[in-house]
């Protein structure tokens, strides 16, 4: 596939629209529509044989939703993937993590988005202060046991699927 021709949609601080011409290997031409976002941080802060959680509301789906830490550098700011895991884990929950463990790397969506994300696992757990931007001043954070979160996923009240396949990760890593 080649790209032939390329145009912004849409832009805003967070989030670039561009939909792209293409040409097939056939000689077809068709058109993707690509949702560029910065890449994020995901983190399970895990203890006491179990996690702790973030619930906000989130506006696309109306709803709020339970899910591990997570987020991208607002803009401006800047560092490593280490470095963003331990900022919103501080910011989200307020804990700093003595020791912060690398999972993997995975695709949000690629058939429709550049974001990509890592995992990481926190443990070594001390609380501070959080430092939540105005978008998560509704947040709440509850720590739950690892069945709880497993009886969650089952019954619907966990269904972030960047939580559920950094879970996954977590599950692999164990084996």
């Amino acid at each position: 596939m080649r790209t032939t021709g390329s145009r912004e949609v849409y832009r805003n601080p967070w989030i670039r629209v561009r939909e792209d011409e293409v040409e097939l290997a056939d000689g077809s031409t068709g058109v993707y529509g690509v949702v560029e976002k910065a890449h994020f941080a995901l983190v399970i802060a895990a203890e006491r044989d179990g996690f702790w959680l973030v619930e906000q509301y989130r506006h696309p789906v109306a709803r709020r939703t339970w899910e591990f830490p997570q987020g991208t550098w607002s803009t401006g700011a800047g560092g490593t993937p280490e470095q963003l895991a331990r900022a919103e884990l501080a910011e989200e929950t307020g804990l700093r993590a003595a020791s912060l463990r690398h999972l993997g790397h995975l695709d949000l969506a690629p058939g429709q988005s550049t974001q990509e994300f890592d995992v990481w696992l926190a443990t070594g757990l001390t609380p501070g202060p959080t430092a939540r931007e105005v978008t998560e001043a509704g947040m709440e954070t509850a720590f739950v046991t690892e069945a709880e979160l497993r009886a969650m996923v089952r019954d619907g009240r966990f269904t972030d699927a960047p939580s559920l396949a950094g879970y996954g990760l977590l599950l692999l890593d164990r084996t």
